[in-house]
């Protein structure tokens, strides 16, 4: 098989490839290296970006990629491994030292966003927002102020924001220790603020709204959170969970991101894409 592309809309340009394949594992190529792998893993990737592009079934995957049990294999063993953590950890590097920031962030925003489930989803992981009268689960998201996560965390909907944010604030002090001060929303007030500044040594800092605020209005200090989930739910596969799991939920968030960030590298420039390899014939 070629590694020719189908020519849809969420394949990766050459440009963007070219970034994120020497982020992948090792190929297997023999007997004592593994299975020789059949399928490109070009292809692979573009298959799990058509998936969390236009929300479609794994068992929907058009037949020009490889079957759908190969795809989900690599999806699954890409999020087992970590890759998909690092491969989204070093891009984030790369966004902020192009954009002329410091490859750590010292300052982050944290905030929560509830999505329905599909019915498949197992009822022990989803529950019920009673503020947003929303069932489902719940995802919680730390970021730097590119709008790019440093933390994500997916939960049952019916966590208090309070309890649901500890942990990604602790992954934060762990895996990013430069981060001194995070903002966050009235929904975190009250002994998180506490908790963060005794036992993480950080400061949680309340951004609240103007006492004469009326309706809906972007907050200084926590509009580039508020992004985050705008990009995140423009793709269909999570503008509601369909993950069996809250884990894959998370790997389906940084896989979007991932495609975020690539595409940001190589804006402005002329789209090369592999032409559309015609359907193999019925009879063949």
């Amino acid at each position: 098989m070629s590694a020719s592309g189908g020519g849809y809309p969420s394949d990766l340009t050459d440009e963007q490839w070219a970034l994120v394949e020497p982020l992948l594992p090792p190929a297997r190529v023999g007997p004592k290296g593994g299975r020789r792998e059949k399928h490109p893993r070009r292809r692979m990737v573009d298959a799990i970006f058509y998936v969390v592009w236009t929300g479609c079934a794994w068992r929907q995957l058009p037949k020009d990629f490889a079957p759908w049990p190969t795809v989900y294999w690599y999806f699954t063993w890409w999020h087992d491994d970590g890759t998909v953590e690092r491969i989204h950890g070093a891009l984030r590097s790369r966004v902020r030292e192009a954009d002329g920031r410091g490859v750590e962030p010292s300052a982050a925003l944290i905030d929560s966003q509830s999505v329905r489930t599909a019915d498949t989803v197992p009822v022990a992981t989803r529950g019920f927002d009673a503020g947003k009268k929303v069932k489902g689960r719940k995802r919680f998201i730390v970021t730097d102020t590119l709008s790019l996560p440093l933390a994500v965390h997916v939960v049952a909907a019916n966590v208090q924001d309070r309890d649901g944010a500890r942990a990604p604030l602790l992954w934060t002090r762990l895996d990013h220790p430069s981060v001194q001060r995070v903002w966050a929303d009235q929904g975190f007030a009250g002994r998180l603020v506490e908790w963060t500044h005794s036992i993480l040594g950080r400061e949680l800092e309340i951004v609240r709204k103007d006492p004469g605020q009326r309706g809906f209005q972007v907050q200084p200090k926590r509009w580039a959170v508020e992004r985050t989930f705008s990009w995140i739910t423009a793709h269909r596969r999570l503008a509601r969970d369909y993950e069996t799991s809250p884990a894959r939920s998370e790997t389906m968030i940084r896989w979007a991101m991932i495609g975020i960030m690539v595409r940001r590298f190589t804006r402005g420039g002329p789209a090369r894409r592999s032409p559309r390899r015609p359907l193999a014939r019925a009879d063949s």
